[in-house]
């Protein structure tokens, strides 16, 4: 069965396979005898009629998804839920199905954070990408002090029971997550160390065993190009297919730097796509030093459009997911300082450049307008920020302005990209950076009708010293004043 037949039950239009492939060909065709970057930019700020397609509606029409990354925390904020459950339709959890999360003991398993994901995604209509079942990273560290001759049983085991309590609900799984070092070698993990290259082998069929119907990938960054590492991995699959082993599928990951996307990603794609195995960008995000200029924006909004155009150009590219929804929820500022502005909607959630570059790649005549904010709930937040060189203070009054009493409360906002707190006061937060939640302390849970209470913290900034935006309480949208 191809990917087309098996997604045709989804798409809101059902082309056939055959009209799959004459609209990619005739729509790239357009894209590329226009200036889509200008078009982009002047559509950015367009007010567009309400019936216009949305990311994931133009991407369903070409044969293919719009996926984004979601973690739990991000379920309570509203807006951020409204984008993803309207312009996406394939979600990705970012660290709620991995290892330290579902194992963190042997033999006792928490599924929860990640069932909150697939509830979400089954909501909204939306396909879920499991990601992921093994990985050096965010490893249970009971794993890696087992003996090297129980590694085997503990990671089938480990693969086994997470495939087995999702199967049926995934549309793929990455199963093997970052297997290479960059000079091509296998990583020397605990799972190569204790059986060499057989243990991406043994986690497939595994996979397989416990979900027959889910995609099976292998993942990783840096092998969107032509060069040493992808050819390892194709080298890799080659091995894997004669070998009968099960795999559907490469993903590659796409945490770009602006400037540098390879101009071998499409040709690299299709060798894979070759073999009959389908390809994906699972993580795309393109990062650029802070604070974001005119320049740049228009820069990566060409190098968006570049890649879903090179998608688009493989037939067995069944998708594109962005890794994060918008800036404010962005990994990229946490992991690289000086560095932000990496995905389609900036910090307060508004499209930039690239989301209508993206759109008109997919073949919109005009960029789709981003979801209409959620209703004001009944709260009210000033929010006074002071700053200086690398360090900022924020105090955030917040106020009451229902007509019921308010028995325990936890704020919620997006603290801006480069931002990390350091301290607080009058709440407890958690995380410290990205969309962040305040919960109130045991002497300022309760707010009357009217009444107010001061909370604050101080953080570190990488040149953007914003205030925080997008303020919900108990997951109500605030008004700020």
């Amino acid at each position: 069965m191809t990917l087309y037949d098996s997604l045709r039950g989804r798409f809101r239009s059902s082309p056939s396979n055959h009209t799959v492939r004459r609209v990619r060909g005739s729509r790239r065709a357009t894209v590329f005898g226009v200036s889509v970057t200008a078009v982009a930019i002047a559509l950015c700020g367009e007010l567009l009629a309400a019936d216009t397609p949305t990311l994931a509606q133009l991407a369903e029409a070409n044969g293919a998804y719009m996926g984004t990354e979601l973690t739990q925390n991000l379920l309570s904020q509203p807006t951020v839920t409204n984008i993803a459950g309207t312009q996406f339709d394939m979600v990705t959890p970012g660290n709620e199905m991995k290892w330290d999360t579902v194992e963190p003991s042997r033999g006792t398993f928490n599924f929860g954070p990640g069932d909150s994901i697939v509830a979400f995604a089954q909501a909204h209509n939306m396909r879920i990408r499991g990601h992921n079942l093994v990985w050096h990273s965010q490893l249970a560290g009971w794993v890696t002090a087992l003996p090297l001759n129980q590694v085997q049983a503990a990671m089938v085991n480990h693969v086994t029971m997470e495939a087995t309590h999702y199967k049926g609900k995934l549309y793929a799984w990455d199963v093997v997550n970052e297997p290479f070092e960059e000079n091509g070698a296998l990583r020397n993990d605990v799972f190569f160390q204790a059986m060499g290259s057989g243990y991406i082998a043994a986690a497939l069929r595994a996979a397989r065993a416990a979900d027959p119907a889910a995609k099976l990938y292998l993942n990783d960054f840096n092998i969107e190009g032509i060069g040493t590492k992808s050819n390892a991995m194709f080298t890799l699959v080659q091995s894997l297919i004669a070998q009968g082993v099960p795999i559907d599928g490469v993903g590659f990951e796409s945490h770009f730097i602006l400037g540098q996307v390879p101009s071998t990603l499409q040709a690299n794609m299709q060798r894979f796509a070759n073999l009959g195995l389908d390809v994906a960008i699972t993580e795309l995000d393109d990062r650029m030093q802070l604070p974001a200029s005119s320049a740049n924006l228009t820069q990566q909004a060409t190098e968006f459009r570049n890649v879903v155009n090179a998608c688009l150009a493989v037939s067995r590219c069944v998708g594109v997911t962005q890794w994060g929804v918008g800036d404010a929820d962005s990994w990229i500022p946490g992991a690289f300082s000086g560095f932000g502005a990496a995905t389609l909607y900036d910090g307060n959630y508004q499209p930039k450049p690239a989301f209508s570059a993206v759109a008109l790649a997919l073949g919109a005549t005009s960029a789709p307008p981003p979801p209409p904010p959620p209703p004001a709930g009944p709260c009210q937040v000033n929010d006074v920020v002071n700053a200086w060189n690398t360090g900022l203070t924020a105090n955030m009054t917040l106020t009451n302005t229902g007509t019921t009493t308010i028995n325990g409360w936890t704020l919620g906002f997006a603290l801006p990209g480069g931002q990390v707190i350091t301290s607080g006061w009058n709440a407890a937060y958690s995380p410290t950076n990205g969309q962040v939640a305040a919960a109130n302390l045991s002497y300022n849970g309760v707010l009357a009708p009217g009444a107010s209470t001061t909370i604050g913290f101080q953080a570190t900034h990488t040149g953007n010293a914003a205030a925080p935006t997008l303020f919900t309480l108990n997951g109500a949208t605030c008004t700020i004043r």
